[in-house]
């Protein structure tokens, strides 16, 4: 699910960069915290996937149409934070004392949220603030906490609500101390299925440094300061609804080293590799290899226990610019792999022995000369994205024999569809598979279906003994590229726990795939993952074992693929009766006007997604078809909505 902070031109730009990065710290890697620009808040629909709709400080209100759209998802169950905002609690009928009131003539343009059980309307208002009357406060919060050094900037007031909860629906998050004890700094309302939390300080803001000095004369104290504001939003976050990450999760702010492996059985295929690779980096021993976007340097395995545990004590600093690019890949020639201490969050050992074994079971072909999908393996505990090393990296790229598998335990940076970020929380399978093909073999149009042969692989790999067994005919695609867990009957109980992104690049009469897939394995709620969908999860579903079954599972359905030279057609039902569409009634809102039409199935020629307008006849030549192409479009599944992707 998502968090999303508003970005439109009314912002204040530095409250909107500290609430980015506050929200962040506190929510990753539970929630993807997301801008949301003025446009798609208005006329896009993401409140299905909105959690928590945050406003930082604004210069202006945001126009009058977005405010029904803010109150209908508010009204509907979601949540919304106003940071450095003022508000008024009025009866409703009364409108007096209403900020904007003479500029709009009436609260219906206002944005307001109505508290049925005081029979009363709260007005936030976020306008008027600037950045020229900056004070530092003290607060007491709901629970007693004194907490010092919080900016205010200018006296945006909540008014109509005391300290003493006059309102049984309003609740007090903190008042101002001092003289000023009755005043409210922060309130949180229950607003129809969903509530709303307003801050009239700035708890988004750190510390000034030039005014730390005599508030927090040594960087402890600083530091005590920094937790004691961040203690406020959290709760804050938490009388919302959502689940705030423990300090004892995980976090990684740096890329570690990654390793360089290959099945045990097959111990020359990293010394191939490094043979390719070496002519591209202008040297013929392989130590440094710069490219556009990461400079990688490789190490031998003997001695890497000193870099890997230096690398590890930094790993919760945040890393400069070059830090972040530099890569460390360790080699492991000979069919060695590192001792599993060195990976602790997975068990390569445990990884190419199942992968052997569904590489048998599911007739993969075996010989000395080449190698399988899943059998050269670069591993890292923490990476920035597996994606953008791959495909950000040109010259890397088009060195690497293939197929060529990247695999990640955490992502700094990981990547969805689109602007979409992938959060990487404990217990998600993330990697990127390199492949490639002759386009004198291949027909280019036919690539579109690459998307939907993996997330077939993926849905078939589920079904596994080694996976969800018989479990798993609880997962299924949803069309484009994503993976969604079935909770019901209905497919409005259905959660999504993956999905699917292909970047092509084009060279030399060959085209290089990369497939990057986000599964969510074995991650602990609020995340749905698939271990959820075992009633009494036994201890053998795995990331390792997971990761093999795809491999193996994609493989075989690969060869199939590229030998009919990109032809759909021999998985074409097997898709239908794996995705959540057949038959569906949707509504398509990239026509004038919307059509309401039915799913029928995904052309062959160019895979796009069929549908029939309802109560019209399709002629005898096809005509009368709606056809939509996947990369134009997304499938908004709970409002039954085909929309223009944003």
């Amino acid at each position: 699910m998502n968090v999303l902070v508003y970005s439109g031109p009314e912002v204040i730009q530095s409250s909107f960069n500290h609430a980015l990065s506050s929200l962040r710290y506190l929510l990753v890697p539970h929630y993807s915290v997301q801008p949301i620009s003025q446009n798609a808040l208005i006329s896009h629909p993401w409140s299905s996937s909105c959690l928590l709709l945050v406003f930082p400080r604004c210069r202006i209100s945001v126009p009058p149409s977005a405010n029904p759209v803010i109150q209908k998802y508010v009204d509907g169950g979601g949540a919304y934070l106003g940071l450095g905002f003022g508000a008024r609690l009025s009866s409703a009928g009364i409108e007096l004392g209403i900020p904007n009131i003479g500029a709009l003539n009436t609260t219906r343009d206002l944005l307001r949220f109505f508290i049925a059980p005081a029979n009363s309307y709260v007005y936030p208002n976020a306008s008027g603030a600037d950045d020229t009357t900056l004070s530092l406060i003290q607060l007491l919060s709901h629970d007693g906490l004194s907490v010092h050094g919080i900016c205010q900037f200018g006296g945006n007031p909540l008014t109509g609500v005391d300290a003493h909860g006059s309102h049984p629906t309003v609740s007090t998050l903190a008042t101002y101390s001092g003289e000023s004890q009755t005043k409210v700094a922060g309130i949180k309302c229950d607003v129809g299925h969903g509530r709303i939390a307003l801050w009239s300080a700035s708890i988004e803001y750190p510390l000034p440094e030039a005014l730390a000095a005599s508030l927090a004369p040594t960087p402890e104290k600083n530091r005590d300061h920094e937790e004691m504001r961040l203690s406020l939003l959290k709760k804050t976050l938490l009388q919302l609804g959502l689940q705030v990450p423990s300090s004892d999760d995980y976090t990684a702010l740096r890329p570690l080293p990654q390793f360089l492996t290959s099945c045990p059985t097959k111990p020359l295929i990293v010394s191939r590799i490094l043979h390719l690779l070496a002519p591209a980096s202008h040297s013929s021993q392989l130590v440094d290899f710069d490219d556009a976007n990461d400079r990688f340097r490789f190490c031998p395995l003997s001695g890497s226990e000193d870099i890997l545990l230096g690398a590890r004590s930094h790993s919760n600093l945040p890393p400069s610019l070059e830090e972040s690019s530099r890569k460390i890949v360790i080699l492991c020639l000979d069919g060695k792999l590192p001792h599993p201490d060195q990976t602790p969050l997975f068990n390569l050992n445990t990884y190419y022995h199942t992968l052997a074994e569904a590489r048998s079971k599911f007739g993969c072909i075996d010989t000395q000369e080449s190698w399988g999908i899943g059998e050269a393996l670069l591993y890292g505990e923490t990476v920035t994205s597996t994606q953008t090393m791959l495909d950000k990296n040109p010259r890397l790229l088009s060195a690497l024999p293939t197929p060529f598998l990247s695999l990640a335990s955490y992502q700094i940076a990981g990547r969805g569809r689109g602007t979409n970020v992938w959060i990487s929380p404990a217990g998600c399978l993330q990697f990127s598979l390199l492949l490639r093909v002759s386009l004198s073999s291949f027909p280019a149009n036919k690539l579109v279906f690459i998307q939907y042969l993996f997330g077939l692989a993926v849905i078939e790999a589920c079904r596994d003994d080694k996976v969800l067994g018989k479990r798993g005919k609880f997962v299924r695609l949803k069309w484009p590229n994503d993976i969604y867990a079935v909770a019901g009957d209905s497919i409005n109980h259905t959660k999504k726990v993956g999905g699917i992104l292909v970047n092509t690049s084009f060279s030399g009469g060959n085209v290089d795939i990369v497939i990057g897939c986000g599964l969510n394995v074995c991650n602990a709620p609020p995340i749905t993952s698939l271990s959820q969908l075992l009633s009494d999860p036994e201890p053998n579903i795995s990331l390792e074992r997971t990761a093999a079954a795809i491999m193996a599972r994609f493989e075989t359905m690969w060869e199939v693929f590229v030998r009919e030279r990109g032809s759909f057609e021999p998985f074409i039902e097997l898709y239908l009766d794996r995705w959540l569409h057949s038959d569906q009634v949707v509504t398509v809102t990239t026509t004038s006007p919307p059509t309401v039409v039915r799913i029928a199935g995904i052309t062959l020629d160019h895979g796009l997604l069929r549908t029939i307008p309802e109560g019209k006849e399709i002629s005898s030549r096809g005509n009368g078809f709606i056809d939509l192409q996947p990369d134009g479009n997304s499938f908004d599944l709970m409002a039954g909505l085909i929309k223009s992707k944003s």
